[in-house]
């Protein structure tokens, strides 16, 4: 399923390629978050435009709602939401977790009550992936333990001590289940900012072994230096013939870097949640749209970007269109952002190929104005 087509020379940066049962997709790559199965303001049809190659979706918030009768009766998630392409669910641990007045958790699994209504449910990490059968879920995250930040080390050693008993319940589940003949199971790390505890969970998590590793328990609120700390201190002991994804990441320059360290696939919401917020991804950096100083700009947002909004429509519109509440401000400016993660996943790949990834992230960085 993961071929490496090429290594580059003076990085850790590797250019593959995935293939799963809707699609050959092209590392590394980005995902645009779809929580709900949407990616706020953006359609399906936005994305296939954009020429996005997967999305991710969240079993928690799918789960509560519409429910699974629902998007069973569409058969699956992807005609849900009318996506034809690959899609990749995490398992709600996160928002599971951060419910921390209103869940319990156990060795068997997880008691919350919803954010929505208050109803109360349980689900053992064998559910999790059942659910994920029934969305359709292409890539499938096991349920685990995300240690908060800063968190003590009995802490964290607890949380990775029940992702590792979850994710090999996990995956004799899913290896006794059809779901093994078309869908692929990853595993996650854990060990919060802990160098010792990060080597024991990913030999553990690979040990059980999986069809991908993810890098989990960053992008939680520590300083940026440590999420690369722990890129570092796992890399090295994840397996080359599998994709490595870093969840949770990042900003464009984070992006960049952990490339050059050897991950493959990243999600985050930073490109919508930004973009509702007034900001823009370009070339030279965030452009903050809805100040002032944009009020009689005609340049587009940046120069260097050929996206339907760059190519007709102003700096001085789009800020005009955000300070007066208007919803096509928010599309616009999250229908560039998006365009401009996937545009530079194309980018960061095309120069793996060429053996120059280790230039082009120093004049990226240097361009963008990165501190990194």
């Amino acid at each position: 399923m993961f071929t490496i087509l090429n290594q580059d020379q003076n990085t850790k940066a590797r250019r593959a390629t995935l293939k799963t049962s809707h699609g050959e997709i092209q590392t590394p790559f980005f995902m645009p978050v779809g929580t709900s199965a949407t990616v706020k303001s953006l359609s399906s049809e936005d994305l296939k435009e954009i020429n996005s190659q997967i999305v991710l979706s969240n079993t928690y918030h799918l789960f509560l709602r519409p429910g699974m009768d629902i998007i069973k009766n569409a058969g699956g998630l992807h005609g849900f939401m009318n996506w034809n392409k690959p899609i990749l669910t995490d398992s709600g641990g996160y928002q599971v977790f951060s419910l921390s007045q209103f869940r319990k958790i156990t060795d068997d699994g997880v008691k919350f009550q919803s954010h929505l209504d208050g109803s109360t449910h349980f689900l053992r990490p064998e559910d999790i992936v059942s659910i994920q059968g029934i969305l359709g879920s292409d890539i499938m995250m096991p349920l685990d333990e995300c240690a908060p930040y800063p968190c003590g080390e009995r802490q964290a050693k607890e949380a990775l001590d029940r992702t590792t008993l979850w994710a090999r319940r996990s995956r004799e589940f899913f290896l006794s289940s059809p779901l093994k003949e078309k869908h692929f199971l990853f595993g996650i790390v854990q060990g919060s900012n802990y160098k010792d505890l990060r080597e024991q969970s990913a030999k553990e998590i690979v040990d059980i072994g999986f069809d991908g590793y993810a890098i989990g328990g960053v992008s939680v609120g520590e300083p940026i230096e440590f999420m690369f700390h722990a890129i570092s201190q796992v890399e090295p002991f994840l397996p080359e013939d599998k994709p490595r994804y870093v969840m949770g990441i990042g900003t464009p320059d984070q992006i960049v870097k952990a490339v050059g360290k050897g991950i493959d696939m990243f999600d985050t919401c930073i490109p919508t949640r930004y973009g509702r917020n007034g900001s823009a991804f370009t070339s030279r950096g965030r452009l903050v749209v809805r100040n002032a100083e944009f009020a009689s700009d005609l340049r587009p947002l940046d120069d260097q970007c050929d996206c339907f909004v760059c190519r007709n429509h102003s700096r001085s519109y789009i800020r005009h269109l955000y300070n007066a509440n208007e919803i096509t401000g928010l599309h616009l400016i999250s229908y560039h952002n998006v365009y401009f993660y996937i545009k530079l996943m194309e980018r960061i790949r095309k120069a793996i190929e060429q053996n120059i990834y280790d230039q082009f992230q120093k004049e990226f960085l240097a361009c963008y104005g990165s501190t990194l």
